[in-house]
């Protein structure tokens, strides 16, 4: 029987297979794109924010780097994840933080004025969402950083991959990569993992 998190690569790696043959249809109709209507003359098409967008775009990649790096980090802590809260709490908690991510990049890159119109790809706000429920389930488990290679209690990684997320979406660093739709994902798995333990309680 396979696990969310094995039903999940599987679906990012065969929608990544059919970008290959169709990536600017699926770009224009299923990548998250701001609010309103803006013309791509590149590619002939009027694009624009449609709600499905909110779960669709975060199936697609815009690279193999970008896939293999997220589902290299869904597999590395998804597993411990959905292991610990169960299949239904996990398949919860990886859309709200899909979802959480996109309204928030959404809100980012809709209130920008006078900026170049690009679509918003990818899992990493659900990968980071399963990284701050892995962060907080394992607190005390050791991660390894990669640059520089210091190993951290896993409470530790999250508190400072965040602010990285954070500072880096604050001063405009590495741009073309949505750091506040991490930080979102990060919102909303923190929403579900405090609404499972009053569920709890």
């Amino acid at each position: 029987m396979r696990t969310i998190t094995s039903w999940l690569v599987l679906i990012n790696v065969a929608v990544f297979a059919a970008q290959m043959y169709a990536a600017d249809a699926l770009l224009a109709d299923f990548a998250l794109w701001p609010a309103g209507s803006h013309p791509i003359p590149e590619l002939g098409l009027v694009v624009g924010f449609q709600p499905w967008q909110l779960v669709t775009s975060a199936f697609l990649h815009a690279s193999f780097m970008h896939i293999f790096l997220n589902m290299l980090a869904l597999i590395m802590f998804g597993r411990d994840v959905e292991r610990s809260l169960g299949a239904a709490r996990y398949f919860v908690l990886y859309f709200a933080a899909v979802v959480s991510a996109a309204l928030v990049q959404l809100l980012v890159v809709s209130s920008m004025s006078n900026s170049a119109v690009y679509p918003t790809v990818g899992a990493s706000g659900g990968v980071f969402g399963v990284l701050l429920a892995f962060g907080t389930l394992f607190p005390r488990r050791i991660v390894m950083l990669l640059m520089p290679p210091i190993p951290l209690p896993a409470r530790w990684f999250v508190v400072l991959y965040g602010a990285i997320e954070l500072a880096n979406g604050v001063l405009g660093t590495k741009s073309g990569v949505a750091h506040f739709a991490h930080l979102g994902g990060m919102l909303g798995a923190w929403i579900c993992l405090r609404r499972f333990r009053r569920g709890q309680r």
